[in-house]
């Protein structure tokens, strides 16, 4: 009975990790950044803030880098370090554009065909310092910056944007970026 009940758990866990993978749209009432510049955005980015989830959980030092890929699309290395584990961790996806390149809407996949959403809904777009991202969904938000730490100012008011659209903000955890030990 035990066996089934896990593997159950773990079917039903996997079934709604492709169900959510599948979905490389906006939130409702969202808007992405027109006027968006791929080359601008390539490069490193560190991870201020984001909500809980499982892929991410007990990361501290996350940065995501993107580079071009041969077939025009971006390569994706997301990086941190995992405190439980003691050891840093990597993964590596794709992302494509799914509409026009200056339109901030890509998918990105970690997971073979499986896609999800990678939706910039703010960007300095003077320097390219900082974005608001959010997956498919208000369940998926990501504050990004060019440098490990974030004027406060900056971050607030990308805290209340990301409120005043419905997300809860308030679950937010914020990123250690100091040397593993």
């Amino acid at each position: 009975m035990k066996i089934r009940r896990k593997t159950s758990l773990t079917a039903m866990t996997l079934l709604t990790a492709l169900l959510h993978a599948g979905c490389a749209g906006v939130p409702d009432g969202v808007q992405v950044v027109a006027g968006f510049e791929l080359d601008r955005y390539l490069g490193t980015w560190y991870e201020i803030a984001r909500f809980d989830h499982s892929f991410e959980r007990g990361m501290t030092n996350v940065t995501a880098n993107y580079s071009m890929r041969d077939d025009g699309g971006v390569s994706v290395v997301n990086r941190g370090y995992d405190v439980r584990k003691d050891r840093w961790d990597d993964a590596s996806g794709k992302a494509y554009f799914v509409g026009e390149p200056d339109v901030g809407q890509l998918k990105v996949s970690f997971f073979g065909p499986f896609y999800g959403g990678y939706n910039i809904i703010e960007l300095d777009q003077n320097r390219y310092q900082y974005a608001l991202v959010a997956g498919p969904d208000r369940g998926y938000l990501w504050i990004l910056a060019r440098s490990p730490k974030l004027d406060q100012d900056v971050l607030s008011a990308l805290v209340n944007k990301a409120k005043n659209l419905n997300f809860p903000t308030d679950e937010l955890i914020y990123v250690d970026h100091t040397a593993p030990k």
